[in-house]
């Protein structure tokens, strides 16, 4: 396994491409028999993903082993991926997009092929593959992280308490535009504080940006990291990234927010025109297995998709979390005004 960036990525697959070119041409340079040499089958795989770090050192070297294919994995945030993943449509360096929530994938899903996994039957009702492109792996709610070294006396139960001017530039929040766990936070902040009246969820992201002091990060990673380092006292991120650093040592904790959370599905799906299409079924059909969601619930505390694994321990039961139900539809409907919205408040 190995870790590209943009840059490294093309120039690799662009070299690939010219050593296969020069490969054939000197094949057939070599024969006069007309026959064909035969096509090995790929035992690569080039993984596009906004996962934690820890969960990528789980999942991706227990895949390797299992299946021999080799993992080249490029990592940014999922707005950022997909915007990648888009560019390159008409040749795609990519064969699995892993990460992001279904509201944030939704509105791109022509990006992706249609692939229904045998495990399907073994989802949840909430996490079947409804759509044909999107398949749900994990379920993850929306949090907040907080450095309890950090904290005093600070009271943070929920987005309220963010409000507090002791907190001014010390709360860590990425772009929703380039993040999907922010995006859910904003979403999360319109149904709950907004409610009936969307204006209201409008007038509290008005305190909250000012609260921000002009400090917006450019990934979901940067969040947790942020908090962990002592950077920031409290972060807007999700129930994996924040168990992560728990899980790490950093002197954090998680907080559900008070106001509701949203759980969305984390997902997986396979890049339309992969090159590695065999390989990418295989990767989907492997995360979404008993025996991964096993490992993941008890190791990383990742909450399964599938009906038949236990929750992980040492997190709150979903039982004891105030859930906000959200209207994809309505997301999906209103997803990028939000987001414009949301970029004239805080650049204004």
């Amino acid at each position: 396994m190995k870790k590209i960036i943009a840059m490294l990525a093309l120039v690799g697959m662009l070299g690939l491409s010219a050593c296969t070119s020069n490969e054939t041409k000197n094949a057939s340079e070599g024969t006069d028999t007309g026959s064909q040499t035969a096509v090995q089958e790929s035992n690569e795989l080039v993984i596009y993903t906004a996962s934690a770090q820890d969960v990528i050192d789980a999942v991706i070297p227990e895949f390797e082993a299992k299946t021999g294919i080799k993992v080249e994995l490029v990592t940014a945030g999922t707005g950022e991926l997909l915007k990648r993943i888009e560019a390159e449509q008409a040749k795609p360096l990519g064969d699995i997009e892993w990460g992001g929530v279904v509201s944030v994938i939704a509105p791109k899903k022509e990006l992706f092929e249609d692939y229904l996994s045998p495990n399907e039957s073994a989802q949840l009702d909430s996490t079947k593959n409804t759509d044909g492109m999107i398949t749900r792996n994990n379920i993850i709610p929306m949090v907040m992280i907080v450095n309890k070294n950090l904290i005093g006396d600070i009271k943070i139960e929920g987005y309220e308490d963010l409000l507090n001017p002791k907190l001014k530039g010390k709360i860590a929040f990425s772009d929703p535009a380039k993040s999907s766990t922010s995006f859910s936070h904003l979403v999360n902040i319109l149904n709950t504080i907004g409610g009936t009246d969307e204006s209201k969820g409008w007038d509290y992201v008005t305190s909250l940006t000012a609260n921000l002091d002009g400090k917006l990060l450019a990934s979901s990673s940067a969040v947790p990291k942020g908090v962990a380092d002592g950077e920031y006292i409290v972060g807007l991120t999700h129930e994996e990234l924040a168990s992560s650093a728990v899980r790490d040592g950093s002197p954090v904790e998680i907080v559900y927010m008070k106001e509701g959370t949203l759980v969305s599905p984390g997902t997986v799906q396979i890049i339309k025109g992969a090159k590695n299409m065999e390989n990418a079924k295989k990767f989907v059909d492997f995360i979404t297995s008993k025996e991964l969601q096993t490992l993941t619930s008890t190791e990383l505390n990742m909450r399964a998709s599938r009906s038949d694994v236990e929750p992980p321990e040492g997190l709150k039961a979903i039982s004891e979390i105030t859930i906000v139900p959200e209207d994809v539809n309505k997301t999906l409907e209103n997803s990028q005004a939000w987001l414009d919205k949301f970029k004239d408040i805080f650049t204004s």
